[in-house]
């Protein structure tokens, strides 16, 4: 038996359990096309006297055209500034074949320091988004050091939740049977 993979199971859920989906989005996406899914990121603070940090985001999921043995894996680009979380995400990734050739692209903004905590600053965002009438941005919630792991975590859920709805589709339009 190979330990070492066993504790990489156990790293990654312990960091999937760390972050949270603070306000989830409901509608699917059709994942065999590009999808665009947007987010604010509320990081606690690393210290007491630090403040927390609101980021708003973007992950773009696209599709090659062209599937090379270059791009047949999972791609996930600005996700991770840590090496170790970007190989626990490979890890797990290459074992699931819904996100086989997909790219993903986090494009996030400059972050913005506030005073409140991190239920005080998800309360405000939610305020905000309700008044707005937007349901498409989502609130992602995470401890320091794990922001990438929080928008990994957001953008691999809502694949998973898509791809049976999008095989359906496919079937009701005769390209599968």
């Amino acid at each position: 038996m190979n330990f070492s993979e066993f504790e990489e199971r156990h790293r990654f859920q312990q960091a999937w359990e760390a972050v949270r989906i603070a306000r989830p989005v409901h509608y699917a996406l059709f994942t065999f096309g590009e999808s665009d899914l947007p987010y604010f990121l509320v990081c606690e603070a690393q210290s007491e006297s630090a403040p927390v940090t609101i980021t708003r985001g973007d992950v773009r999921v696209t599709r090659p055209l062209i599937i090379t043995p270059d791009n047949m894996h999972p791609e996930f680009r600005n996700f991770f500034e840590n090496g170790e979380e970007g190989r626990l995400a490979d890890f797990i990734m290459a074992r699931t074949a819904a996100f086989s050739h997909l790219q993903f692209e986090n494009q996030r903004g400059p972050a913005r320091i506030v005073t409140d905590s991190v239920e005080e600053a998800v309360s405000r965002l939610n305020r905000q988004l309700d008044n707005d009438e937007e349901d498409r941005v989502a609130i992602l919630c995470a401890p320091a050091g794990l922001a990438g792991f929080a928008v990994f975590r957001y953008a691999a859920e809502r694949v998973m939740k898509s791809a049976p709805d999008n095989i359906q589709e496919l079937r009701e339009r005769g390209f599968l049977p």
